[in-house]
């Protein structure tokens, strides 16, 4: 495993997000309005941030002052820090952490299914914008709910399947409140 930044963020709980590659509209406004309000509620997030929205979420999120905690799905030894990745980092409140050695230089899908679990582990509870059916972040999903971790995502038609499964629709106006209330409910 290996780090750069402030290892000591994962001591906090963390809330992760993530969506699928494949988004349906809807969502993704509702995704960005979701961003801009954990943003300015000071959420600590941790996530691969590797899907177009999820990269987008990512760029809302480092204009705030919260905690953010990435984690690429291969190693990071060689990997270039973004510009704007650069001033967070230095504030200590960004970290880049993979579990990956730095053999590991190209994202596979078993090495994205390998870190989804690894967020998961880390993570008192799911913000899932968007899980395609049968896909690896509806597999995320899965294994938060069988941890007994919160799960909560948007509502959506197209989140149905999800809620299905046990997650909890909430409308943006009252998600932040809501994850901040899902991750203290794991804290011991």
């Amino acid at each position: 495993m290996s780090s750069k930044g402030s290892r000591d963020l994962l001591d906090r709980p963390l809330a992760a997000l993530f969506c699928s590659s494949r988004c349906p509209g809807d969502l993704i406004l509702q995704a960005y309005d979701a961003a801009q309000a954990l943003r300015d509620a000071g959420v600590p997030l941790i996530g691969g941030f590797h899907t177009p929205i999820e990269q987008d979420c990512l760029d809302i999120l480092l204009r705030g002052t919260q905690p953010v905690v990435i984690c690429p799905a291969r190693g990071i030894g060689r990997m270039r820090v973004k510009p704007a990745w650069k001033q967070p980092l230095a504030q200590r409140r960004l970290l880049l952490i993979s579990p990956f050695d730095d053999a590991q230089m190209r994202m596979t899908k078993p090495l994205a299914a390998q870190r989804n679990r690894f967020v998961v582990d880390h993570a008192a509870a799911l913000l899932v914008i968007h899980a395609n059916p049968g896909g690896q972040t509806e597999a995320a999903a899965r294994q938060a709910l069988a941890q007994t971790k919160p799960v909560l995502t948007l509502p959506s038609p197209h989140n149905a399947h999800l809620i299905t499964l046990g997650a909890h629709p909430v409308p943006v106006p009252h998600l932040a409140a809501a994850v901040q209330a899902a991750v203290s409910s794991r804290i011991p």
